[in-house]
């Protein structure tokens, strides 16, 4: 028998946990993978694409993040400087607007609907399909979890993602939690809105350390490449183990500490460095399960921009800034507001580089990936449903170019979910709803 056949792609670590059985799922091995590392050896079938989606709240200050030139010689300006390592791995999209068709402007609701969805309704309960289930249903399917979703501002409702008309899926705001749904001893249907797990067990007990047995024979049977590649998965996977540890351990008494009242549980994590500790777990654990086939969609929230994120020490949240800040006369914008969505752009970067550090023979997870980011404003001291930031990130498998800045004024910004959809496989001739329906794709990026 080949290692090949021996080290299938649905080969998993198996053992036991907390009395119960668990599995922790293989990362893409050079054994599995062609001489180029683009196809799987055993069936010659290319590797399969991902899809996620990355969102954050407020926009950004129009005219200082827009690039001066289109194509791929453009240069960065003051507001996305931070995306300067990454920049041949993005492409950023300007001038797009989402049409109102006569409807109310449902601020901080309806510019995001029209982006994730494709319609614009006229209340917040005629949310439908969005697009990461339209490209889930082409490339999903086969998967442990079709989505996974999390939200880092501690509200489980900073999900655009949605199946059908049935309301959003709920975010997951506990990486732990979410470090239990991948690598614990069981898992529920990612939809679910209650979830409680024994995180207890997990610190005891590392998933590691109970298949043991399994992955020293694992790493008696693979190539030297292999056998790094594996030592780097799992050495990251204890990292990951021994950070989710420290934050569940009871912490030394203080003898000054008062008990505070109770508080609800949306407002957990709304710091501003809360939420980029908490994305800097999630986006491991989602390329984590990604890389190992848990799942090949998931979906990001930074907040939402009517929502209670802010900075330590501010009174005012982020979304009361964007109104309350006075527009320095020298550098004509919001400094408080800019400095917290450059950070927020910051935990982008974070995210793509670290689907970049994950090898895949000589390609990586970015290179079959396609991550859509997009906000509720194109600016949100004005609540402009025009001159939206939109970027994407990664080539889906080579079938999307990176690098451009492309500039479509006045077009709709469905025109972005179309142009990935069509790079994922979706066979479509149009995506969105009345003036929002977008037939064209962007070509020049299409492969």
């Amino acid at each position: 028998m080949s290692a090949i056949e021996r080290l299938s792609r649905r080969n998993v670590l198996r053992g036991v946990l907390g009395g119960a059985a668990i599995t922790v799922g293989i990362p893409i091995l050079e054994c599995h993978l062609t001489s180029n590392g683009t196809a799987l050896a055993a069936t010659g079938q290319a590797l399969p694409p991902a899809f996620g989606t990355w969102f954050w709240g407020l926009g950004l200050a129009q005219g200082h993040w827009e690039p001066k030139t289109t194509g791929n010689k453009y240069e960065l300006r003051e507001h996305l400087k931070v995306f300067e390592p990454i920049k041949d791995k993005i492409n950023i999209f300007s001038g797009m607007q989402v049409f109102l068709d006569g409807k109310i402007n449902q601020n901080h609701y309806s510019g995001a609907q029209g982006q994730a969805t494709g319609m614009v309704s006229k209340t917040g309960s005629e949310y439908s399909t969005s697009i990461d289930t339209i490209i889930g249903e082409q490339i999903g399917k086969g998967t442990r979890f079709r989505s996974l979703e999390v939200g880092n501002d501690g509200d489980r409702k900073s999900s655009w993602s949605a199946r059908g008309q049935n309301g959003m899926n709920p975010a997951e705001i506990s990486p732990v939690a979410m470090y239990s749904r991948i690598f614990g001893s069981s898992f529920v249907d990612p939809n679910a809105a209650d979830f409680t797990p024994d995180p207890n067990v997990m610190v005891r007990h590392s998933v590691l350390s109970a298949v043991s047995d399994y992955r020293k024979q694992l790493m008696g049977e693979v190539s030297a490449i292999d056998k790094q590649r594996l030592d780097e998965y799992f050495t990251s996977v204890r990292d990951l183990e021994q950070k989710l540890a420290v934050e569940l351990q009871k912490p030394a008494a203080l003898p000054g500490c008062k008990v505070p009242e109770s508080f609800q549980e949306e407002d957990v994590g709304a710091l501003v460095d809360q939420a980029r500790s908490s994305h800097r777990l999630f986006a491991r654990l989602l390329t984590n399960a990604v890389s190992c086939g848990q799942t090949r969609v998931f979906n990001i929230s930074m907040g939402q921009g009517l929502g209670s994120l802010r900075k330590a020490g501010e009174i005012l949240t982020y979304h009361s800034l964007t109104h309350e800040e006075p527009v320095d006369p020298k550098l004509g914008y919001q400094v408080k507001c800019a400095r917290i969505a450059e950070e927020l752009m910051a935990s982008f970067r974070e995210l793509v580089e670290g689907l970049a550090a994950i090898k895949e023979g000589d390609k990586t997870l970015l290179d079959r990936t396609i991550v859509y980011a997009f906000t509720d404003h194109g600016e949100a001291r004005t609540h402009s449903m025009q001159k939206y930031p939109i970027f994407t990130a990664g080539s889906g498998g080579g079938r999307m170019k990176t690098g451009y800045h492309i500039n479509a004024e006045g077009d709709a910004a469905t025109r972005v979910g179309l142009t990935i959809m069509r790079a994922m496989g979706v066979a479509t001739g149009s995506w969105g709803t009345e003036s929002n329906r977008a037939t064209q794709t962007f070509n020049e990026l299409l492969v």
